[in-house]
Formats: structure tokens, C-alpha cells, sequence
């Protein structure tokens, strides 16, 4: 069976009921799964066919262990360049901060994490990548293994490479942890289509009622 067999959950299903998910089960996943996710990402459209990216599928639990203080070190970086000194500043109430907080405890306890590079710097380089998360992240959706885009901080950039014999030539993009989510999937919830959609110019209506 191909890895295009093996997702057959239907697009919209998968697209509709995709969300971040930082809770993880410590089930482990199946190297046919990653084959499958992975080959997805690597069919993402890119200019030219050029294929300027390179995956790090992080499945050892020693090199998990290692990276996990580094994620830490870096979430953390970010929160500060925010104002933000510590948990106490993070509100009890903002959920989505204190998830990704909570994975930035427990990053070492995700079953895969995978880091997704550039081949070149620089923010064009970074563009054929984002297609290829998407289409990583949809892939695992169909397989019920959730997942969620996080990204480092330059204050650890030079020790992930290390870890990773990843070249100065390249860019570590994004960091993905991978996993069965403790919890559900969606449904998902947006702002109505007509708050962030316009035609033919940014204050047009569109023909769509509002739900």
C-alpha cells in the first residue's frame, strides 16, 4: 500500500478538523506512518522542483532528551524579547499560552519531533518549506497524530545544529512535535469568512452571508 493509499481521510475532514495539539500521548508512531507523513511534505509544491528543504525526523529519546532543554531554553527567549520573565506573567486564563508552555516542560516526552530546515538562508528560503508543513500536518491528521508549528530562538541556534550536524549553509525553519493527542481533534472555530476575506480590494464585501 502506497503512502497516498494509506490517507484516505477525505480532505475536508481532515482540513476542518485540524488544530494545534501540545498534549501528547507517549504512544510511539510507526516508522509507516512517518514514511507516509513524510512523503507527503516532500510532495508539496515548490518553485522549480528545486526541493529546498531537508527533514530531521528526531526519534532516538537521547537526542529528544537533549534537544528538550534547548526548545525550553528557546520558548523561553521568546517569552522575554515579549516582556514575558517568567510563568507568573503568563495569565492562568490564556490557555493557548499556557499549553505551549506546558509542552516547552515536556518537549523530551513527545514520541518525534521534527525539525524542518532550509537548505539556504534567508526569508526566501523559507517559502517552499511552509507548503511542506502544511501538507506534514495534514498527513498526520489523517492518521490521528496530531502535531503543532513551533519555531527556536537564535539564542540556541548554534547548539541545535551541533546536535544535529546541520550545516551553517542551512536554516532550521520550524520545530514540529509529533504525536496522538491526549484530547481530540477538532472541530475548529474562526472568525467569520467575511472579517478577514475581501474582493477585489482589502475593504470589498464578498458575496458569502456571515455565520
Amino acid at each position: 500500500m502506497t503512502a497516498s493509499d494509506r490517507l484516505a481521510m477525505p480532505l475536508g475532514e481532515a482540513i476542518f478538523s485540524m488544530r494545534a495539539i501540545r498534549r501528547f500521548k507517549p504512544d510511539p508512531i510507526a516508522d509507516n506512518d512517518l514514511h507516509a507523513i513524510m512523503e507527503a511534505a516532500i510532495h508539496a509544491p515548490n518553485g522549480g522542483n528545486a526541493q529546498p528543504w531537508r527533514f530531521i525526523v528526531v526519534k532516538d529519546a537521547e537526542q529528544r532528551a537533549r534537544l528538550a532543554p534547548l526548545y525550553r531554553e528557546a520558548w523561553w527567549a521568546k517569552r522575554k524579547d515579549q516582556g514575558i520573565n517568567g510563568p507568573q506573567d503568563i495569565s492562568p486564563n490564556d490557555k493557548v499560552a499556557q499549553s505551549a508552555m506546558r509542552l516547552a516542560e515536556t518537549l523530551g516526552e513527545v514520541p518525534v519531533i521534527v525539525l524542518v530546515c532550509a537548505t539556504a538562508k534567508g526569508a526566501g528560503a523559507m517559502g517552499p518549506v511552509i507548503p511542506s508543513v502544511e501538507n506534514l500536518l495534514l498527513a498526520a491528521r489523517a492518521l490521528g497524530i496530531g502535531g503543532t508549528i513551533t519555531t527556536l530562538h537564535a539564542v540556541v541556534d548554534e547548539r541545535v545544529r551541533a546536535l544535529f550536524s546541520i550545516p551553517d549553509t542551512a536554516q532550521i525553519v520550524y520545530c514540529l512535535p509529533l504525536g496522538y493527542p491526549r484530547g481530540r481533534f477538532g472541530p475548529t472555530t474562526r472568525r467569520p469568512l467575511t472579517e478577514v476575506c475581501a474582493y477585489d480590494r482589502w475593504d470589498g464585501s464578498v458575496p458569502w452571508p456571515q455565520f
